[in-house]
């Protein structure tokens, strides 16, 4: 079975916190589902894209709140928008309730640290020295973010048991390193998340001058009958900007959140329901 999906834009993970990306006033930037408050006293989630305070109210893991929308904005973005620079989230992460720690062999504190939020250009790669050449020298604006666009194509083997993930983008930050994120049924379940993980290993790609990247991946088994004990069926995938410029293995970053990752396009709802794969 085949089926070619378009990727949308965005710069959200989970609901909590609202955005991946800030602006140079410690806002969130949100394209993504926007929690607003309903007539029925409950909590209308639709997406949309908006300007939402950082100190937004944080229910508990799988409870919804209405954000503090600053301003809501278009895809025909006012000028005051579109240069905005987009900066990393702090360290701790405002406003989020996912209980998580994302690369637990390798950075077991890392929910620990403090930092503050980095222009995407200017957060302080490890090791670096001016000699190595970094290659994202100037500021990331709004403008230029919202050109991403993705194209996924999902084949399952004849066997039943595979399927391969084969994307093609354009319009991503140039000369960058980014990776691709599975997201499994059960990796947002309040009650017991999994820990989110790559979509292979290697689960990296690189973007060329103008933006360009393609990444193929074949997974084992993605879709099983979710009625089986233990299924976590690939219900997504998320292209994560990488601000630190690092590869972390079996993880798709060391803080998550905004902190070093920042997803760019993924899918807007949960997918993938057509397939089925088996052992």
């Amino acid at each position: 079975m085949r089926q070619t999906y378009d990727l949308d834009l965005t710069t959200q993970g989970p609901l909590y916190p609202p955005s991946e990306v800030m602006d140079e006033h410690g806002n969130f930037i949100v394209i993504g589902a926007i929690n607003r408050p309903a007539s029925n006293g409950k909590v209308d989630t639709k997406w949309g894209s908006a300007i939402v305070a950082n100190d937004s109210e944080v229910p508990a893991f799988g409870k919804t709140a209405p954000y503090d929308i600053i301003e809501e904005f278009t895809n025909d973005l006012p000028q005051h928008l579109a240069e905005r620079v987009l900066h990393t989230l702090p360290l701790p992460l405002p406003c989020s309730n996912y209980p998580m720690l994302f690369a637990p062999e390798q950075y077991p504190d890392a929910n620990s640290e403090v930092r503050p939020s980095y222009p995407f250009h200017m957060t302080p790669i490890p090791d670096f020295d001016q000699s190595h050449g970094r290659q994202l020298l100037e500021p990331i604006t709004l403008k230029d973010w919202v050109t991403a666009k993705g194209e996924l194509d999902v084949l399952t083997s004849k066997n039943g048991h595979d399927a391969s993930f084969k994307f093609e983008f354009s319009g991503l930050i140039p000369n960058s390193l980014y990776t691709i994120m599975s997201l499994r049924q059960r990796d947002l379940d309040p009650s017991h998340p999994t820990r989110p993980g790559p979509l292979g290993i290697p689960n990296v790609f690189i973007t060329d001058e103008q933006g360009n990247a393609a990444y193929k991946a074949t997974m084992p088994n993605p879709f099983p009958d979710k009625t089986t004990p233990g299924a976590n069926r690939i219900v997504n995938v998320v292209v994560l900007w990488m601000s630190y410029q690092l590869s972390h293995g079996g993880a798709i970053g060391r803080y998550g959140l905004g902190g070093d990752i920042h997803a760019q396009l993924k899918l807007r709802a949960p997918s993938f329901q057509e397939f089925m794969t088996k052992d």
